[in-house]
């Protein structure tokens, strides 16, 4: 066993489990060049929430921020999320949009892609895979670890060969709701090692207090890469700390060969950015906390502040636990999809409906029908009759890739739009976020050409 690689997840995953993603480029441009003397193995900085949140609440360009860090970041490799066939929105793009969106994101800095589907349909990541070895990525394909009746090792075993299959540079285990136990974190990693001959990295989050006993375990079992997150941004709902584990495994046979000097000088830039998010409130304590609770639930960090404002909304902040007990049932039915995006939010809200109307399905939001009728891919397990009867009647089901349902949209995405995109990051944009990327766009370029304007009025 070599040294443990090591993703730095701060400037994505750790702000966006701990405060909503809202870090702006601006507080991290002046830290890049130190992270990356730190000796990471790569620097998660893209994909996921960063895209909507850059242009819907932070008024910022996301590619920008890309090329801005990729200037800074010469020795390390950046990493970013894809939702396979979702790409960064929360529906099904056509095949040539899933293309450009890889090209583009590997053109303008990216060296290794992270692509999950929410139901570990793998119909559903081949084309972003592809795409991404086309255009010289590294296609790393993520398992979504969740647990049910039917997520065995024996079944993970099947999908990483798969994927492996597939032509996968790499695989990852996806713990999103931090809800992998220690020992079977290392039964799980002992099993995979052993038929994968590709590397294997793990995903974890700290929710449940378990994060840094999973990751020894998973280490101790050969894997090859974990993340983590610089300490003001990690723990809580966010990674591990990177400073705690590179001092853990510091002169053993797996350590990290970190700097640690560096990392004490990146943490000590961040901390007065992480005060600020606490002080605007923007950085709920609450998101600091251990919830063990949250194995039995399975929601993903991110999802329990959401279910409390929607409750919040309906004045009914006292049926949370109901709602919390409602969540494993709604799964159930739905046949054990994993509760990561947008599966966590479409669960969660039918959830909420059928504790507020006091029926089950009396009230079915549209993503959920389409869920059942086979839009969104294939569940883990069928949808017995009764379930489907009751949410869609007598629809059909369709049991293809969704996306083949799609036909070109690039060019159509292009002409919609029209001169409001300037180039083609532009209308990706607005093929991911129509709505929010029209005003984006107007604000982006009027306030450009105001400002040239008054440059040139002023010489």
């Amino acid at each position: 066993m070599s040294k443990v690689k090591i993703t730095e997840t701060s400037l994505r995953d750790g702000h966006q489990s701990l405060m909503a993603t809202r870090m702006t480029t601006a507080e991290m441009l002046p830290i890049i060049e130190t992270m990356d003397k730190a000796g990471y193995h790569a620097m998660e900085v893209w994909g996921g929430a960063t895209y909507d949140a850059a242009i819907r609440f932070l008024n910022e360009d996301p590619w920008e921020r890309l090329r801005e860090i990729r200037k800074r970041a010469k020795n390390t490799k950046l990493q970013m999320l894809l939702r396979g066939q979702n790409l960064l929105g929360y529906r099904h793009y056509a095949d040539d949009i899933v293309d450009k969106f890889v090209e583009l994101s590997i053109k303008n800095g990216i060296d290794i892609i992270r692509i999950f589907d929410a139901l570990n349909d793998t119909r559903n990541i081949r084309q972003a895979s592809e795409s991404t070895k086309k255009y010289g990525g590294h296609s790393q394909l993520a398992i979504c670890y969740t647990i049910s009746p039917v997520h065995t090792i024996e079944y993970y075993k099947k999908l990483a060969l798969e994927m492996q299959d597939m032509g996968a540079d790499s695989i990852a285990i996806k713990d999103m709701s931090g809800i992998l136990l220690p020992n079977m974190a290392y039964e799980l990693v002992t099993e995979l090692k052993a038929i994968l001959s590709v590397p294997l990295e793990l995903h974890t989050h700290a929710t449940a207090g378990l994060a840094g006993m999973t990751t020894l375990k998973a280490i101790e079992a050969g894997v090859d890469i974990v993340d983590t997150a610089i300490s003001p941004f990690g723990g809580g709902t966010s990674q591990p700390p990177t400073e705690s584990l590179v001092r853990t495994l510091q002169g053993s046979k797996y350590d990290t060969e970190l700097n640690l000097e560096v990392l004490k000088e990146v943490a000590e830039y961040f901390k007065p950015v992480r005060k600020k998010y606490i002080d605007n409130g923007t950085l709920n304590p609450k998101a600091l906390l251990i919830e063990p609770n949250i194995i039995e639930y399975q929601l993903p960090g991110g999802m329990l502040s959401n279910l409390l404002s929607q409750l919040k909304v309906q004045e009914a902040e006292d049926k949370y636990e109901d709602v919390l007990r409602e969540i494993p049932h709604v799964r159930k039915d739905l046949g054990y999809p994993p509760l990561v995006t947008p599966m966590s939010q479409m669960v969660g809200a039918q959830a909420v409906l059928n504790i507020l109307t006091g029926r089950k399905y009396q009230m079915i939001p549209k993503e959920i029908r389409d869920y059942v009728k086979g839009m969104y891919g294939k569940p883990p397990v069928p949808i017995i009759d009764e379930t489907r009867k009751l949410i869609i009647g007598d629809d059909e089901v369709f049991n293809g890739r969704p996306a083949d349902l799609l036909g070109a949209e690039y060019e159509k995405m292009k002409t919609e739009i029209g001169d409001l995109a300037k180039c083609d990051e532009d209308v990706l944009t607005y093929a991911c976020f129509p709505q929010v990327a029209r005003d984006y766009l107007e604000r982006k370029y009027i306030e450009k050409e105001v400002e040239i304007h008054e440059i040139n009025g002023f010489f």
